[in-house]
């Protein structure tokens, strides 16, 4: 091929790049402009969602699955390790209620709410009932005695009445918190207790779930508008719907109990999840906040999920108790 026809060759093969590469550009710049308009939409949504629910529902999600993964893999695999994780927990629940209600102006040591925490949960799976006791009552003692040497230490005035107040709210931090929390270490402790723990749990999250569903398709007549106003009648109609299906498939598959345990199992549970709920909106609504963190994004705070759960571990390990003793 002489000079004169290779140059021609070399121009097409040169346009046929260029228009290659015009393609691919218009192709990623496609592709770009597609996943913006998708981010936009998708943020639009999750706004409406936000707007409606109160929170973002999908990172809500998203922590729920991780925390409640790291929990099933926990209570099905290495029992004892659910009682690290509910000593973690429960250590920074107590932690985060003593921080809110110091915000509060009341007089509260976080670090001797978490130490006595700590100390009562983390034993409940090694020692008995009697000891248990032995164990919350040192754990009053502590923290109320700790309060009055950093009274005297720090020699701020403080009223009769106000020291009362202040001594009856760190007790009050570790019967709601560890003690109620205790419950469910025991009962995973017991033969076969990790499935009666799995069980409760899971019916806690049906009757959130059949409240919000039935809450946010249909609520409109408020339950408990001074306490939580999103609270309605139609959403503790569908958690009640929820809680009892849930409770007759757990009662037959996953604690071998007859149908009817699941039913009264289903009702205990709604009921202790409920109260649990409305006392926990009662405190926030008395301190004038909404959550008791940020430190789990689109829940709150640790409280603010475990508030069902708490009375609930109770009610299950007495049923436990009753069902198979």
């Amino acid at each position: 091929m002489n000079a004169d026809e290779e140059h021609p060759a070399r121009r097409e093969s040169g346009r046929r790049r260029s228009d290659l590469h015009a393609q691919l550009r218009e192709t990623r710049d496609d592709i770009e402009r597609q996943v913006r308009d998708g981010r936009v939409r998708f943020d639009q949504v999750n706004e409406r969602i936000e707007a409606r629910t109160g929170r973002n529902l999908i990172l809500a999600i998203l922590i729920g699955v991780v925390l409640g993964g790291g929990l099933v893999a926990s209570l099905i695999f290495v029992k004892v390790v659910f009682a690290v994780f509910a000593t973690i927990i429960v250590g920074f629940t107590a932690f985060e209620l003593a921080k809110a209600l110091q915000r509060t102006g009341r007089a509260v040591d976080p670090i001797a709410a978490v130490i006595s925490a700590v100390l009562i949960i983390g034993t409940a799976y090694f020692i008995d009932a009697p000891s248990r006791g032995m164990v919350f009552a040192g754990g009053i003692v502590f923290v109320i005695v700790y309060r009055l040497v950093a009274q005297m230490a720090s020699g701020q005035a403080r009223s009769v009445k106000q020291t009362v107040s202040d001594l009856a709210t760190v007790a009050f931090i570790q019967v709601y918190v560890p003690w109620l929390a205790s419950f469910a270490v025991v009962l995973v402790a017991q033969e076969g207790g990790e499935w009666w723990t799995l069980a409760f749990i899971a019916l806690v999250v049906m009757v959130d779930v059949g409240a919000y569903v039935a809450g946010l398709s249909f609520g409109k007549h408020p339950m408990a508008p001074k306490i939580s106003p999103k609270k309605t009648w139609e959403g503790f109609a569908g958690a009640v719907v929820c809680s009892i299906l849930a409770g007759v498939l757990l009662a037959l598959f996953m604690i071998g109990q007859p149908w009817w345990v699941g039913v009264i199992l289903g009702l205990l549970i709604l009921g202790s999840a409920t109260v649990g709920d409305l006392v926990e909106s009662m405190i926030k609504r008395d301190m004038g906040i909404k959550d008791m963190s940020s430190w789990l994004p689109g829940h709150g705070g640790f409280l603010d999920r475990l508030d069902s759960i708490l009375p609930s571990a109770a009610v299950m390990f007495a049923v436990y108790t009753v069902a198979v003793h």
